[in-house]
């Protein structure tokens, strides 16, 4: 998966299911665990991802993953982006 595909998926899981863990994530995409970290973290130090612990939660490391106004604005940006470049993939099939 390219880079900005895992992003733009890994925004999209998180708008869905907040309470995913990353291990969740990892299974849902099919992809490791350590990489679903590294993205993870990037995006939280961007701005695009908040965590907020589970009040109630047994696990003390349960966290959910919320979407920000900035993080919706980008995977927007991103889905245009990613859906531009298929049509004009398309288009040079049809050459």
């Amino acid at each position: 998966m390219r880079d900005k595909e895992t992003i733009v998926k890994i925004l999209s899981i998180v708008k869905k299911n907040p309470e995913y863990s990353q291990r969740d994530i990892s299974s849902a995409l099919g992809i490791s665990l350590g990489k679903v970290n590294y993205v993870l973290k990037s995006l939280i130090d961007k701005g695009l991802i908040k965590t907020e612990r589970f009040i109630n939660s047994k696990n003390k490391w349960a966290y959910r993953y919320l979407l920000t106004p900035k993080g919706m604005k980008e995977k927007l940006r991103l889905t245009q982006e990613f859906v531009k470049q298929k049509i004009k993939e398309y288009e040079s099939l049809l050459d």
